[in-house]
């Protein structure tokens, strides 16, 4: 496997955003780790029922006609799987992955460097397509469509457009927002699909799976308790095991029971819903100052300090699923559920809003 970083320039020029805290979210990348508790087949690989029973019928006639797979594109949530189901993909095939991100492709020379040293069948990854710069795109389409390159040598009235083949590999780009990719890219796509989020009892598997790899005690109920607050999201799930399997050490006997596990998720802040200080914020803020909605999104992003494609791509996923929240053409409004959730009373026209 492959990765290719982001470039300096692209680094520094990152937002910040709350992921970077200490909450149920946060994306201090631990690679080696990651790297560690990821399913290597399909058959390992938990949840996304309907996308595996695609993959499996189109990496088989893949094999059998000994081509390489159609281009993929998965959308959805951060956290749901995307950068594990390409590596298991490349691992079906039985081929190397490449794996970098669009706004680490600035130049069109970054595309045809990574495009050009692609070997035969194997899987070219990225991550955040929707933010590839339109050059960048262009080099793509016949690269995606023809397994060519068009290079342009010479200046002037000598200056000539050459296509230099390449050899057939298979894209497979993934982001959070489907409806930013340009028509013509989308197109290429062979295969589209949306990850959903997981059941909890896929998570408590997962939970329980990963819990094995780290040689961490823990029961059924306690996995369930986990699995509950994790908002629908493998990563996350992962990510709350850690922090409750160092509170088992430390606070108990190391075995992570249903009791160790509400203590530690309760003292990191993570409701029964999943819900952190963030999601929280952004629910009362709509409550208190906006008497429960209609409003606009960069409104809420100015009054809580987030980036408006980080509510919209991490928070507001997860809100709208649970029924917390609703979208309308004016804005964001708080449903009954999401009132009684923070505790406060539903006035009579929210009820007649919502039916």
């Amino acid at each position: 496997m492959t990765i290719i970083p982001s470039t300096a320039e692209d680094k520094k020029n990152r937002k910040p955003n709350s992921r970077q805290n200490i909450s149920a979210r946060e994306t201090e990348f631990d690679t080696g780790f990651e790297n560690s508790i990821r399913p290597k087949t399909l058959n390992d690989y938990t949840g996304q029922s309907q996308l595996k029973e695609t993959l499996k019928i189109s990496l088989d006639a893949s094999k059998q006609r000994g081509e390489p797979l159609d281009h993929l594109l998965m959308y959805g949530p951060p956290g749901l799987g995307k950068t594990t189901l390409a590596s298991v993909i490349a691992n079906e095939m039985g081929v190397n992955i490449k794996i970098t991100s669009a706004p680490a492709l600035e130049r069109p020379r970054d595309i045809i460097g990574i495009l050009m040293t692609v070997k035969t069948g194997e899987v070219l990854f990225i991550d955040e397509i929707h933010r590839l710069n339109k050059v960048a795109e262009e080099i793509l389409y016949p690269s995606m469509e023809d397994f060519s390159i068009d290079r342009t040598i010479g200046k002037g009235q000598s200056t000539k457009t050459l296509r230099v083949p390449i050899p057939k590999f298979t894209l497979v780009g993934a982001t959070t927002r489907a409806g930013s990719l340009s028509g013509p890219l989308r197109d290429r796509f062979g295969i589209i699909y949306r990850l959903e989020f997981y059941t909890p009892e896929e998570l408590t598997f997962i939970v329980k799976r990963t819990a094995s790899i780290l040689g961490a005690k823990i029961t059924e109920e306690g996995a369930v308790s986990i699995a509950s607050r994790s908002r629908g999201t493998p990563r996350i799930a992962n990510r709350l095991l850690k922090r409750v399997r160092d509170y088992a050490l430390v606070k108990a006997d190391g075995v992570i029971t249903e009791d160790v596990a509400v203590k530690a998720l309760d003292l990191l802040k993570v409701d029964h819903f999943g819900l952190d200080n963030t999601d929280r914020n952004l629910l009362k803020l709509i409550i208190e100052k906006y008497d429960g909605g209609p409003v606009g999104i960069d409104t809420i992003s100015a009054a809580l300090g987030e980036d408006p494609g980080t509510i919209e791509d991490v928070y507001e996923p997860y809100l709208l699923q649970m029924g917390l929240i609703a979208r309308t053409p004016r804005g964001r409004k708080i449903s009954p559920a999401g009132y009684k959730h923070m505790g406060y009373k539903i006035p009579s026209l929210q009820q007649g809003f919502f039916g």
